[in-house]
């Protein structure tokens, strides 16, 4: 019902990164994609950074430069403020097109409704596919989100691009190597370009957030998910632009735990200035507040991102974490996600 891609694993993707394949705020569908999905990374289009490396990958300037590597797929891979088109990455994707390859998109001006990509993409037949354009037949929740036997966990955060997709990511795949019925949810664009499913919550009609939520509770459960669900968390409660998405995702999936995540050092929400983010203890009070009386949600750890520290500092950031909420706090990229995954366990009962 929510599969967002039409071809399964085992593509060759060009990833369109222009101007943005050292950024980790917005370039973090590209590297996400790198560092987790599915399919074969061949190149990397950013023409300031032609002729180096992103792990490896080819850093190239053009579509034409891509050829040797025998690509079918051009994924976008930034994730602007607003999700929109810039005319110079319609201009490579058009370029794309006319290589034969087939497009993947998770920007809010979606691709398949823009008049000259359409009309090129017939012509070489090639497919256009827009990550985060939802269901059409999407409703509000009809309560079976309390019946999945599962353990849901949900990650929520003091800011938006801060690595909730990561650590639901890791938590997952260290869930699973212990035999855990485990699943990963997506509920952005990022999460549905690695899994290859999900709905885009930030697209869906308000009303029917939650409502989209609650399904992918019930996809989760049906793909396997019989001991935990990973809820991707998007935005931040915080967040003046974005809270409206986090709450609805957040009544929608009716977590039982949350993880909350968080940038070591962090103070105000990228942005906006002026926007301050509280102690942990009074955020965790404030999501944990925030959860529906039918089924209260507690926050069991700490994510700590600590990306913008050195080792020392990194540790003693997270033992600073704990020290303040009680909780088990860690970062799971850097340290590995066992702690994390111990604590929700803990919760759990397990």
């Amino acid at each position: 019902m929510s599969d967002a891609l039409s071809a399964a694993a085992g593509r060759r993707l060009v990833i369109l990164a222009e101007g943005h394949s050292n950024d980790p705020h917005h370039g973090k569908t590209m590297r996400g994609v790198v560092d987790y999905g599915q399919d074969t990374v061949v190149a990397v289009i950013d023409s300031a950074r032609a002729g180096e490396l992103h792990k490896g990958i080819p850093i190239v300037a053009a579509v034409a430069d891509t050829t040797g590597f025998a690509p079918d797929t051009i994924l976008v891979g930034v994730a602007p403020t607003g999700g929109k088109l810039p005319q110079r990455w319609k201009e490579i994707l058009a370029d794309g097109i006319r290589a034969g390859l087939h497009v993947e998109s998770g920007l809010h001006d979606f691709v398949s409704d823009d008049p000259l990509l359409v009309e090129l993409a017939a012509a070489h037949g090639v497919r256009l596919t827009d990550l985060r354009r939802p269901p059409r037949d999407l409703d509000v929740p009809t309560g079976a989100n309390l019946r999945v036997p599962a353990t849901i966990v949900h990650t929520v955060g003091t800011d938006c691009a801060i690595g909730k997709m990561t650590v639901s990511l890791e938590l997952d795949r260290d869930a699973r190597a212990r035999g855990l019925a485990s699943v990963f949810v997506p509920t952005g664009q990022t999460g549905i370009a690695i899994a290859g499913w999900g709905i885009g919550v930030d697209a869906v009609v308000a009303d029917y957030i939650a409502g989209a939520a609650e399904r992918l509770v019930i996809e989760g459960d049906a793909r396997g998910g019989k001991d935990l669900l990973w809820i991707e968390g998007q935005g931040s409660l915080l967040h003046p632009g974005y809270s409206g998405v986090t709450l609805g995702l957040f009544h929608g999936s009716m977590p039982h735990l949350l993880v909350l995540c968080h940038i070591a050092g962090a103070t105000e929400i990228e942005g906006f200035p002026g926007h301050a983010i509280p102690p942990l203890a009074e955020v965790i009070e404030l999501y944990e507040r925030a959860s529906l009386p039918a089924r209260k949600a507690k926050v069991c750890a700490v994510a700590l991102n600590t990306r913008f520290l050195d080792e020392a500092g990194a540790r003693a950031a997270i033992a600073a974490a704990e020290a303040e909420t009680g909780l088990g706090a860690d970062d799971p990229v850097r340290f590995g996600p066992q702690r994390l995954v111990d604590a929700v366990l803990a919760a759990r009962g397990c």
